[in-house]
Formats: structure tokens, C-alpha cells, sequence
């Protein structure tokens, strides 16, 4: 059933209570998601956006339900991933010949992955669409938000952005606006969605948020494609997407690790004690790789100066689960963090180093040569591992 968002706009997308995985199995959604498209009916009925795959039958059958298909004279594809794109072909089959309005780029996207030949319109940024009733619809390239291919799109009068990706959370709601939700829920789900998969972008946002705003154009309600809508001061999320895209940090240190008989677990908790010890409003966050969740302790990444990461030594080398970690926070391209590493040892004791070097690989400021420690750690091991976390406050 549509839902009104404004005048003749109206949501008609889907949303996914269940959903526990989001890209594969990269991006963990702990409160489901929501796959948002609008159909706007002016003197012209435009859909943007349609939903993911798996509920493409269902989202065009209910859609057919609000309006004759064939009656739908422009499709708006503001990005062509499979979350946005999948119900288009099953679409396509009832309304061959409907324009889709999207990038050169997603023109380029949406063939290679469906293989069909649609009736392509290509836009650019300051391009529009007179869609009847004195409204128009421009379109804004939002290229690297996250795809190449990404745009938003602008409804003048009603003022309404369709911003797709941007501004987005996974986050399962009927209730659809941004006032009407738990507003700690909200802001955690749209910062780990920032941490997650809009990080490696930050020089790109950082221009594009500086262009949007120097269009000046009034912006009454941000209609994202997952999560909620912001009509209730919707410029507040674009005030934190500013303060996010700068190297954001805040007064947090966190420690991650993984351990094979607890010795690496014991200096964790002993070098996150030194810390307190050393500055006591610092927030310290301790966490075993093994038992949490990636992209959450991506998020805390994200949000502290210093990083701490840990595992003992094993094959002359580090645990496989903390390389991979490392290897995706790598992909995510973090600045302006410090960072250092621990571990316990039986034998050879290269963890520490190892660690060392694809922390720096990954882009973060190597405070000090880490800290070692031969065998279980002992009360003098301890005492040292509680020195070293002063030193880490200190740096």
C-alpha cells in the first residue's frame, strides 16, 4: 500500500524486516533494512527507484495495484544496484518501452547485469525532467556515492531529495520519518552505514555535499532509499555526513583482538585498565575479534584516534580472522587514526610486527614498536602491559 509523503508523492517500496546480511555477507543488519522507491503523480507519474531482487513480483504486482502501469511515464533509476534495480526487469516485462532517466554510468551498470536493452534516457547533473503542474525534477551525478553510477534527484515545489544511498541507514520501519523512530537506533544504524560503506568516499562527499549546498536549494524532506525519511530538520544529517566525511574521530581508544589461550585476551584487558589509568575521560572499548561483529567494531574504528590491535603469534606470523579484519578495514581507507599492536607469544614472536606493518599498509600512524609477551603473562607481564597502555594514552 502506497504511503503519502508529500502532495502527490507517495512511498511504495518494501520493507525487509528479516534481513540479517546486506552485501553478500559483508554488511551485518542487525535491525533489517527498508528498500525505498516513490512514485510521484503530477501531471506526469514518474517511479524512482524500484526494490531488491527477491521481492520484485511482489513490489509489482502491489504497485499495479496503486496505478495503471501503463500509465507510468518516466522511471527514475537513481543508482543501478541490485537493491534498487532488481524489480525493473520483472517492471520492464508489463512496460517495455517506458524511458528509464539515470547516469551515463548506470546505463553502463544496468545492461551489464540484466542484459537488456531498455529505452535508455541518459542525464548529467542540472539536467530536468518537466513533470506537469509547475514541478520539475533535476537530476545531481553523485558519482563514488557509492558507485560510479550514483545520482539524486531533486522535486522543485514540493522540495523533496530523493538522495538514494546517501543519508541512508539499514534500519527496518513502518513508521517511515526520521521524528517519528528511536533516535538512538537511527543515528547508530546511519553512522555504521557511513563507517561501512561510505568511508573510502570521504574526498568525494566532502565536494559533493559542498555542491549540493552551493545549489541552495531548499530541502524540506531527504527521501533515502533505505531506512527512514527525513522530514524533521532533514539538514541535520547532512550536518553529520559533514562532520563524518572529516576524518572523524572521537576521544576513544579501542582495542581488538583475538586470542588462542587467553594471554593476548589478559594484556588486552591490562593495557585497557593503563589507559584509564592514564586519562580518565578518554573511552576505552575492548573487544574479542572472534565474538563480534565486524562491521560493528568497524563503526568504532571509525569514531576513535587510536586503535589498538592484537593476536598471538602463530605459523611465524598473525590469526587468519585478525588478517582479514585488517584487510577490510584496509579497503575502508581511514586517516588521520594512530595505531599500534600486542600479542602474546610461545616461541618466535613475529605477531607484534606483522600486525605493525599492515597497520601501516592500511593507512594508520604507528605510535611505538608495540608490546610482546613471551608465554601467559604473569603479575610482572601484566604490570607491563598496564605501563603500555599509559604510553598509548600518552601518545
Amino acid at each position: 500500500m502506497k504511503k503519502r509523503i508529500k502532495n502527490n508523492t507517495y512511498w511504495v517500496g518494501k520493507v525487509d524486516w528479516e534481513l540479517q546480511k546486506f552485501h553478500g555477507d559483508e554488511y551485518s543488519t542487525h535491525k533489517g533494512s527498508t528498500y525505498n522507491s516513490y512514485l510521484v503523480q503530477e501531471e506526469k507519474n514518474v517511479l524512482i527507484d524500484t526494490v531488491w531482487m527477491p521481492f520484485a513480483r511482489e513490489f509489482v504486482e502491489n504497485l499495479s495495484k496503486e496505478i495503471d502501469l501503463n500509465k507510468i511515464d518516466y522511471i527514475i533509476m537513481n543508482h543501478g544496484e541490485v537493491d534498487h534495480s532488481g524489480a525493473l526487469p520483472a517492471l520492464m516485462e508489463k512496460i517495455p518501452n517506458t524511458p528509464i532517466y539515470c547516469t551515463a554510468n548506470a546505463v553502463k551498470s544496468l545492461k551489464g547485469q540484466y542484459h537488456k536493452d531498455w529505452n535508455f534516457v541518459e542525464v548529467k547533473t542540472g539536467d530536468s525532467l518537466d513533470i506537469g503542474n509547475g514541478k520539475t525534477l533535476v537530476f545531481v551525478e553523485m558519482k563514488m556515492l557509492h558507485w560510479p553510477d550514483s545520482m539524486a534527484t531533486y522535486l522543485t515545489v514540493d522540495n523533496i531529495l530523493f538522495s538514494n544511498d546517501a543519508f541512508g541507514q539499514h534500519y527496518a520501519t513502518d513508521l517511515l520519518y526520521n521524528d517519528l523512530v528511536d533516535q538512538c537506533d537511527l543515528f547508530n544504524e546511519a553512522i555504521k552505514y557511513f563507517a561501512n560503506i561510505l568511508t573510502p568516499f570521504n574526498v568525494f562527499l566532502r565536494k559533493k555535499l559542498d555542491e549540493v549546498i552551493a545549489l541552495n536549494l531548499p530541502i524540506d524532506i531527504i527521501a533515502t532509499s533505505h531506512g527512514v525519511i527525513w522530514r524533521d530538520n532533514p539538514m541535520q544529517i547532512i550536518e553529520k555526513y559533514s562532520k563524518w566525511a572529516n576524518d572523524y574521530k572521537e576521544n576513544q581508544i579501542t582495542i581488538i583482538y583475538d586470542t588462542m589461550w587467553n594471554g593476548t585476551k589478559t594484556l588486552a584487558e591490562n593495557i585497557a585498565e593503563g589507559i584509564r589509568l592514564q586519562d580518565k575521560e578518554v573511552v576505552v572499548k575492548v573487544h574479542n575479534l572472534a565474538k563480534s561483529d565486524q562491521n560493528d567494531l568497524i563503526t568504532e574504528i571509525f569514531k576513535s584516534k587510536s586503535v589498538i590491535i592484537g593476536s598471538p603469534t602463530i605459523s611465524n606470523s598473525i590469526l587468519h580472522s585478525v588478517a582479514g579484519f585488517i584487510h577490510l578495514v584496509k579497503e575502508l581507507k581511514f586517516k588521520s587514526k594512530k595505531a599500534t599492536a600486542f600479542g602474546c607469544y610461545g616461541w618466535s614472536g613475529e605477531s607484534v610486527k606483522v600486525l605493525n606493518t599492515l597497520l601501516s599498509e592500511a593507512g594508520f600512524e604507528i605510535i611505538n614498536e608495540g608490546h610482546r609477551n613471551q608465554w601467559n603473562p604473569d603479575d610482572n607481564a601484566k604490570s607491563e602491559a598496564i605501563e603500555f597502555g599509559r604510553k598509548i594514552a600518552q601518545a
